[in-house]
């Protein structure tokens, strides 16, 4: 899952807010200097991507994607769903969108001191160009995807996948359909966030 996710699973704490974007900036990173909080959306964050790594809809969604493609097709779903989340949100927050994000931002603007030196890059450019709203529209989805593919140091055709998202729209929305209640329902019964304080 991507940014939007992440923090929609996560705690509303800035500590769980913290934790659960940390998986993607931790190579490298000695984590115990973190709190347990911190640490403990961190377990989160994992266990978010391992259910939704293993997931039978979603690992059919990424045959979806042509062949040169493929091998990037679970980053493409990861910000894909970003996006359908936003289309379907009121099925699952109580909280407005644009609010949410706001208490996000918020949240963790608290804790960017204690970030990994990329991980403030990254969460004050989110921060200052709002990245999370950006994602309602296609249009967003592909500079995000097209901004992932250059910084791929490699050879690849990555670049202007959101076109093969466009030709089977339908079929990854109805995959994230099916997907999201159950990894909802995953991570409500077996979050390491529960019982955390902070």
């Amino acid at each position: 899952m991507n940014y939007l996710a992440h923090l929609f699973l996560a705690k509303p704490t800035a500590d769980s807010h913290m934790g659960n974007l940390l998986g993607d900036f931790c190579r490298g990173v000695d984590t115990s200097q973190f709190s347990l909080p911190i640490l403990a959306g961190l377990d989160n964050h994992r266990r978010v991507d391992r259910f939704t790594d293993t997931h039978p809809d979603v690992r059919a969604a990424k045959t979806l994607f042509s062949a040169k493609r493929r091998r990037f097709a679970g980053i493409a779903l990861d910000v894909l769903f970003d996006h359908f989340l936003i289309r379907h949100w009121h099925k699952y927050s109580d909280v407005g969108f644009a609010p949410f994000c706001e208490l996000a931002y918020h949240r963790l603007d608290k804790r960017m001191a204690v970030m990994p030196l990329r991980m403030q890059r990254v969460v004050g450019s989110m921060i200052n160009q709002q990245w999370l709203a950006s994602y309602a529209q296609l249009d967003g989805v592909g500079f995000a995807l097209d901004r992932i593919a250059g910084r791929i140091r490699f050879s690849h055709e990555f670049a202007g996948s959101v076109e093969e998202i466009e030709r089977h729209y339908q079929e990854f929305e109805a995959c994230f359909v099916r997907f999201f209640p159950e990894l909802l329902n995953h991570i409500q019964q077996q979050s390491p966030e529960r019982g955390i304080i902070g």
